[in-house]
């Protein structure tokens, strides 16, 4: 297996650039597509309602990722508080929303890497982490003055900015996006993000360039590269026939896909009557038949637990 990206980084003395070129970013703040413009280095809060500290949620061991991210000992997942994107139906809403979680400082976040690696788990997988990037290299480095070797995962809404992207470049191993919708109605209306789309696609292209398609080890572990994730909604909200055919024919048809089925009316979501119910098993069926129509093959095949889909 080779090592990660970002210990040749470091080993070159560039961790120290990247960083110093994230923070910048955080003086009139532009991590985002939203770039609010407040002076995060100062605490100022914007849109994410985040400021000089990251704030942390839970972390564990998590066995209900993507096959190639759990393998046997699961992925070591870190939960950021708050969100760029706030979807109005989140499920983690508490956490997003609310901002439910602990401020912590660089040190504490390197502590919390290595105990995840000396758990065994296979990865460190920074969920929601585009409004935090800076904090996370900040507590990178020091987690790697400290023996950590694990592939990096950005697990991300989708909504991020290439000028922050460029910055992780050989940073990150894997990029785990998501694709939330094709049409800017439905963007707009559930996230306040009318570009979701546009930005999405470059972003998901700057990732590709980065990390290339989904590569495993020998155990079908990841090691580097793209996995996409798309949540199925009601009433084709997410637009899922678009959204493949994107992936295939503009960024690779060996792009790795997980179709998510779990979808359930949430926070707002509950008064939406567009998106106030569980999605069918004839509208998941629908969504994979779409990626398999569009070219795409590499589906994640995870055992999923049983849903209850609506009758209809």
């Amino acid at each position: 297996m080779n090592k990660p990206s970002y210990l040749k980084l470091y080993d070159e003395g560039k961790l120290d650039e990247r960083i110093e070129q994230a923070l910048e970013l955080m003086e009139e703040c532009r991590l985002c597509p939203r770039k609010c413009g407040v002076n995060r280095l100062a605490d100022e809060r914007g849109y994410c309602k985040t400021g000089r500290k990251a704030l942390i949620a839970s972390y564990n061991a998590h066995f209900g990722e993507e096959a190639p991210l759990v393998g046997s000992s699961g992925s070591g997942t870190i939960f950021f508080s708050s969100c760029n994107l706030l979807c109005s139906f989140c499920q983690n809403y508490e956490i997003s929303h609310f901002a439910e979680g602990v401020e912590v400082e660089p040190e504490q976040l390197a502590a919390i890497m290595l105990r995840l690696q000396k758990s065994g788990c296979h990865n460190i997988n920074v969920v929601t982490p585009t409004h935090i990037v800076p904090q996370i290299l900040e507590g990178l480095k020091i987690a790697v003055e400290n023996g950590l070797d694990l592939p990096l995962v950005y697990n991300t809404g989708g909504y991020d900015s290439v000028e922050t992207l460029k910055i992780l470049d050989g940073i990150v191993d894997i990029y785990m996006p998501d694709f939330k919708f094709w049409d800017k109605t439905w963007s707009e209306r559930f996230c306040e993000a009318p570009d979701y789309r546009e930005r999405t696609q470059e972003a998901v292209r700057e990732m590709h360039r980065q990390v290339g398609d989904l590569e495993t080890d020998e155990k079908g572990i990841a090691a580097k590269g793209l996995l996409v994730r798309h949540l199925v909604m009601p009433n084709d909200v997410a637009n899922t026939e678009e959204v493949m055919k994107f992936l295939a024919n503009q960024i690779s048809r060996n792009t790795y896909v997980n179709i998510m089925d779990q979808y359930r009316p949430c926070y707002r979501g509950k008064d939406d009557e567009t998106i106030n119910r569980p999605i069918t098993q004839s509208e998941f069926q629908t969504a994979l038949d779409c990626a398999k129509k569009a070219g795409l093959k590499r589906l994640d095949n995870r055992v999923r637990f049983p849903r209850h889909f609506l009758s209809r």
